[in-house]
């Protein structure tokens, strides 16, 4: 009988140690896998369904979005008072300040989203001469105040805007100045 209390006894001690291994690895695992979370995925898993999402900008604003799409360097929604939409450089942004159960969704991302690998190869740069192609009027909010005009051109790490007034085709004497904004000063872009 005293056999049997010792190999019982051992192999509780073994279960107890297989059952520690087994914890630690999935605690690394997790550990990973949060590792790997970028600020983009977990906004975009934050607005999943519709959900707004409460942005703080490096100029000190706060936007409400609700989040459409995203690429690399991106987010792109609707604002959630107004009307329009809002492209935000992730450079742009101060902080994320998630409501409600937006924490834990923004941490249960486990893959990517359908059709998230396309869109998050797209740069900035692309979506802005999109909007160049266009010749949409829109608003450039950079840290020095509201710029409104016209994309003419799109640099590698700049646009060059056309201001002119709201409501006027950017066309000769309607243009006031070309202002040469570059990326990194950009906070948003209004449509």
């Amino acid at each position: 009988m005293r056999w049997d209390e010792l190999f019982a006894d051992l192999e509780g001690q073994l279960e107890q140690e297989l059952d520690a291994e087994r914890l630690d690895l999935a605690a690394e695992e997790e550990r990973l896998r949060l590792g790997r979370l970028t600020i983009r995925d977990r906004l975009m898993a934050m607005s999943r369904g519709g959900a707004v999402v409460r942005v703080a900008l490096i100029d000190g604003a706060t936007v409400r979005l609700r989040i459409d799409t995203a690429g690399r360097d991106w987010i792109a929604g609707s604002p959630e008072a107004g009307a329009g939409s809002v492209l935000v450089p992730l450079a742009a942004v101060a902080a994320v300040l998630p409501e409600g159960d937006q924490l834990a969704r923004g941490l249960s991302i486990r893959s990517p989203e359908p059709g998230a690998e396309l869109a998050g190869r797209l740069g900035l740069g692309f979506v802005l001469r999109d909007l160049c192609r266009r010749r949409a009027g829109v608003d450039v909010v950079t840290g020095d105040g509201i710029h409104h005009g016209t994309i003419d051109r799109v640099g590698r790490d700049h646009l060059d805007l056309a201001e002119h007034e709201e409501g006027s085709a950017p066309r000769g004497g309607a243009v006031r100045r070309v202002r040469i904004i570059p990326f990194g000063r950009i906070t948003c872009v209004r449509l």
